[in-house]
């Protein structure tokens, strides 16, 4: 299967609703190496690296979200993937 490594950034209710939590059970649900960070200015980061069909899911799940946030938008940069990364992580 094609690699692939996603970057993205998403806004509206997105912190302290356990954003961070959810991406990452997710993520390791998938299959997914990378990382997820709550930024300064609301919003939510992550990198996803895994099998193209498990990053495509987890793109479609960061446009929803966990109960409780509310995403307004989503930014999504593909990049190269790197597998730099050994599992899916909570970065502070």
């Amino acid at each position: 299967m094609a690699r692939a490594r996603l970057h993205v950034y998403i806004t509206g209710r997105v912190q302290g609703v356990f954003f961070r939590a959810n991406t990452k059970s997710k993520a390791e649900e998938l299959g997914l190496t990378g990382w997820v960070r709550n930024l300064r200015n609301g919003r939510v980061e992550a990198v996803f690296e895994g099998d193209r069909p498990a990053v495509e899911a987890a793109l479609a799940w960061c446009h929803q979200g966990p109960p409780g946030s509310l995403v307004k938008k989503v930014e999504a940069l593909w990049e190269e993937p790197s597998g730099e990364f050994k599992t899916f992580e909570i970065r502070y």
